[in-house]
């Protein structure tokens, strides 16, 4: 009863796609975690918090975002486009700045373990280094974002 109550209060609407957006975002990072569990065979909490890795959860959530504005408005709106544009804006960015950003921090923390002799604490501690994503891990991300979205729309009209 309440959550026939729930669905109807959120479907079709703003709220569907926000809660969509985020949830897949959210699943992406639940993903993420248990594959590093099963390859490191350690849990580790704080893979909740960092970015980088497989899927790349802001792909998920912008993509999963943007295909329910799709469905819900249209394909053909300007909103869709609108919101398309700013999931591939998102992508290029973990894909490329971001990355380059990461692969930067890890040269240079290797040239301050050199120079500092392995001491980095005594300049402020290691740059984070795992900024952004690989094409790979952008992609996945996207399509599972994709995918949440259709099965998402689905669970709360049907």
């Amino acid at each position: 009863m309440f959550l026939d109550v729930l669905k109807s209060a959120i479907a079709n609407n703003g709220y569907e796609v926000i809660i969509c957006g985020v949830a897949s975002a959210f699943f992406a990072q639940v993903i993420k975690f248990i594959l590093f569990t099963i390859k490191n065979r350690k849990v580790n909490f704080k893979i909740f918090s960092t970015t980088g890795g497989m899927p790349s959860s802001h792909s998920a959530g912008v993509m999963g975002l943007s295909t329910l504005v799709g469905i819900l408005q249209g394909y053909d709106s300007i909103l869709f486009a609108m919101s398309l544009g700013f999931s591939l804006i998102i992508m290029y960015d973990a894909a490329g700045l971001r990355r380059a950003a990461g692969k930067t921090a890890a040269c240079l923390n290797r040239m301050m373990e050199d120079f500092y002799n392995h001491d980095l604490q005594s300049v402020g501690g290691k740059l984070k280094e795992l900024l952004g994503h690989t094409p790979l891990e952008v992609f996945v991300g996207a399509v599972f974002g994709v995918c949440f979205a259709y099965l998402f729309h689905s669970f709360i009209v049907g």
